[in-house]
């Protein structure tokens, strides 16, 4: 963290102070923000796991939350929610009647908030690296999940997430946004894996 006393004392105090500030916005500029988005079946939420994976292997500690689909014969019929740093899982949204709704989907925002916003909060204050699948119409139905993202966007800590499609808008210019497809997962992956390498170098 920068600190004012950081900066050389032979400046006069009105000059420490400008150069203090445009260093904090400099700091806040080159956090690593990623948010990668596609097409359903592009491999967003396998990318997020398998990068998950392999930072722990090297040592770093990883929370947040992710998102997978639910299937009965074949149908999706929900979608659940699990904290990357204590495997708790909830339910996020299921087909049927409830408030409030997004599609077919009742939201459960007690799950939601419960084990998603929990998760994230924590990796905020622990982990080395933020992750959150997804961000979205479901998600934000909930208040303290809209205030959670964005505690982690201001945090300063690296951040990973993956954006509904329809939501990159409101992102852009945040951070890096990559558009997943088949042709190119494999290479957004490796890219993914040596920036965050370079990020997150001297964390362990």
């Amino acid at each position: 963290m920068v600190r004012l006393n950081d900066f050389n004392s032979n400046l006069n105090p009105d000059d420490e102070q400008a150069v203090f500030e445009r260093t904090v916005v400099r700091q806040q500029h080159d956090v690593m923000r990623i948010f990668i988005t596609g097409k359903p079946g592009a491999g967003k939420t396998t990318l997020i796991l398998g990068t998950v994976e392999e930072l722990k292997k090297r040592g770093y500690r990883i929370g947040g939350m992710v998102t997978r689909e639910v299937r009965e014969r074949g149908k999706r019929v929900g979608f659940k929610i699990k904290a990357l740093d204590t495997g708790e899982e909830g339910i996020l949204a299921w087909v049927g009647e409830g408030h409030p709704k997004v599609g077919r989907y009742a939201v459960n925002l007690h799950d939601l908030e419960k084990v998603g916003v929990g998760a994230i909060r924590r990796a905020i204050g622990e982990a080395d690296l933020v992750a959150i699948d997804e961000i979205g119409a479901m998600e934000f139905k909930s208040r303290e999940f809209k205030n959670a993202v964005e505690e982690a966007v201001n945090s300063g800590k690296p951040l990973l997430a993956v954006l509904y499609r329809r939501w990159v808008d409101k992102f852009r210019g945040r951070g890096r946004i990559y558009t997943l497809s088949h042709e190119n997962r494999e290479a957004v992956r490796k890219e993914i894996m040596e920036m965050l390498s370079e990020a997150l170098k001297g964390d362990i």
